[in-house]
């Protein structure tokens, strides 16, 4: 994981140079406390998009797979967002953007009347099993 680590930490430093360098320190400070800002906002507003990821679980227009990516995609965006630099900026809003488009399919998608019954369950009959308790000292 270290050697990952490392070169994302030296790209993000060089290109944070880069961008400070030609848009000028005022600006670059304002973008770092912008995005860090909006960042904190997105995961305070998380149990929101949570329930509404829930709601559209419920409704079938959203699979268990495309709620944990989008809220993995979501959380790990606003994170990203929180860390200072030009990459980590980027990759959370193209994390953030990803997790739109899943929202934005699943509001697309028809409403499912339940997405949890398997098909062929109406033909279940329910029975109750009787087990007979033999005591250990009846076996003796």
């Amino acid at each position: 994981m270290i050697f990952l680590l490392v070169p994302f930490l030296l790209l993000e430093l060089y290109l944070s140079l880069k961008v400070g360098e030609s848009i000028g320190f005022f600006w670059s400070a304002l973008w770092i406390i912008v995005t860090m800002v909006i960042g904190v906002r997105l995961l305070q507003s998380s149990p929101l998009a949570m329930i509404g990821n829930f709601n559209a679980m419920a409704q079938g227009k959203l699979s268990m797979k495309s709620f944990e990516n989008a809220a993995t995609a979501y959380m790990l965006g606003a994170i990203l967002l929180i860390i200072p630099g030009v990459l980590s900026d980027f990759l959370g809003l193209a994390a953030l953007l990803y997790a739109i488009y899943l929202q934005f399919t699943a509001k697309m998608k028809p409403e499912q009347k339940n997405p949890f019954q398997q098909q062929g369950e109406d033909d279940v009959i329910d029975v109750e099993v009787i087990d007979e308790h033999t005591d250990r000292n009846d076996r003796a």
